[in-house]
């Protein structure tokens, strides 16, 4: 499900310690004597009490926070591995700017190629979390766990419609260690978070930041086979340095929960460039338990295309300007959303020499959960519904807000 409309939707956490350097000027002291009258001993001045106990603070805060990046390293590294994977040339000619998996995706060589990613244990029956990009078109695929032991992995499931994969090893349950995850629906801008996996190779990496921005929508990569691209919603901004090889990899707070795995970067040059998506763990929880049992996802389907109502458009239709929600533009034919009798956009409006869609249905609410933006009844369908799941729809349609019932089906395969 994605929008045909809407444009692209687009802090290092710097602690600086002030120390205020003082200047002591020494004390002048001369020998009492007719020659040399007495003069006052300059007294030394001394650093404010307050101004010491702020700086060892400070530095204890920072010593501290030192050791807890220590101490979470050596709990979640030996969960992360390296994946390499031998790619069929198709595969290795489809690689994506914003997907960046590793050395030699991005080649224009011919022929089978060798590419780079991480994955994260999952439990103790060897199921490894990764990207599906890292492994679409894999013909063979290597794990690394932290301590450098190397075993082949079979790849028991793939979701386009999310990116994520699930790859099993049998290994000695001692290189075992399954993560933990954190709510991510908790999770804050601001929040410190850590990315743990093998950029450009390098095994054992970890770099920091923050989370920078949070409900992004993203595309998928994939299309279904009614020609309908996807898009992954709820994902997680960060500007912890994510780079070629990181993708599959987990993000953590400071506990060492996973709260996403990490997946895309906006970069012109397929380098950091300080923006990077994480998948959020919510998702992950939804569909790891399905591709494992299954081997693929049902994700429920609505069968609509559009994007989020802005002022003009709600202008434009005589609503409140200030009226929020989803605006459909394409109903797909025989799709729920057909069945139930949503109707798409019947014409557009010029805003700034810009052709905009009006006329359609726009959807306010999910099951009494309010819609103000298309990532919002994305993320409704994916998190809260399964197939089957017969879900009401808040719309308003000339003007007048109705409820309208829509059972959901599997969308279609990519």
């Amino acid at each position: 499900m994605s929008t045909k409309l809407s444009s692209k939707f687009l802090s290092l956490l710097v602690i600086m310690l002030t120390v205020s350097a003082c200047s002591v000027l020494p004390g002048s002291l001369s020998l009492n004597s007719a020659a040399n009258p007495p003069v006052a001993v300059q007294q030394v001045p001394q650093l404010p009490a307050s101004n010491t106990q702020s700086k060892s603070a400070q530095l204890a805060d920072t010593s501290s926070l030192e050791q807890s990046y220590i101490q979470l390293f050596k709990a979640v590294n030996p969960s992360v591995v390296n994946i390499e994977v031998v790619l069929n040339a198709s595969a290795s000619s489809q690689s994506s700017p914003q997907f960046p998996f590793g050395q030699g995706g991005n080649s224009p060589q011919q022929g089978p190629q060798e590419a780079l990613g991480t994955g994260f244990v999952y439990d103790t029956q060897g199921h490894i979390i990764t990207n599906n990009h890292v492994v679409d078109g894999a013909t063979r695929v290597l794990v690394t766990f932290s301590d450098g032991t190397q075993v082949s992995a079979k790849v028991v499931g793939r979701d386009p419609d999310s990116d994520l994969a699930v790859v099993k090893v049998n290994v000695d349950p001692s290189l075992l260690h399954p993560v933990q995850f954190a709510n991510s629906q908790s999770v804050q801008v601001g929040q410190i978070v850590v990315a743990l996996g093998n950029p450009y190779g390098l095994q054992n990496s970890m770099s920091t930041g923050i989370v920078s921005g949070l409900g992004r929508m993203l595309p998928a990569n994939s299309q279904g086979s009614n020609g309908v691209s996807y898009s992954i919603p709820d994902m997680i901004q960060t500007d912890a340095a994510i780079n070629p090889g990181n993708s599959g990899g987990p993000l953590v707070n400071l506990e060492g929960q996973v709260i996403g795995v990490n997946s895309a970067i906006e970069s012109p040059v397929q380098a950091n460039s300080g923006v990077g998506y994480s998948i959020p763990s919510s998702i992950v929880l939804q569909v790891v338990p399905q591709l494992i049992k299954n081997g693929k996802v049902e994700h429920p389907y609505l069968g609509i295309s559009g994007g989020t109502l802005n002022s003009d458009m709600a202008k434009a239709m005589k609503l409140d300007a200030n009226q929020r929600g989803v605006i459909v533009v394409d109903v797909t034919k025989g799709s729920p959303a057909e069945k139930a009798g949503i109707r798409g956009s019947t014409g557009t409006t010029q805003v700034a020499g810009l052709d905009m869609p009006i006329g359609g249905d726009v959807i306010t609410a999910i099951n009494g959960t309010s819609v103000k933006v298309f990532d919002d009844l994305l993320s409704y369908l994916i998190t809260q519904t399964k197939v089957g799941d017969t879900v009401t729809l808040t719309i308003i349609r000339d003007g007048k807000a109705m409820d309208v019932q829509v059972t959901l089906v599997a969308r279609p395969q990519s």
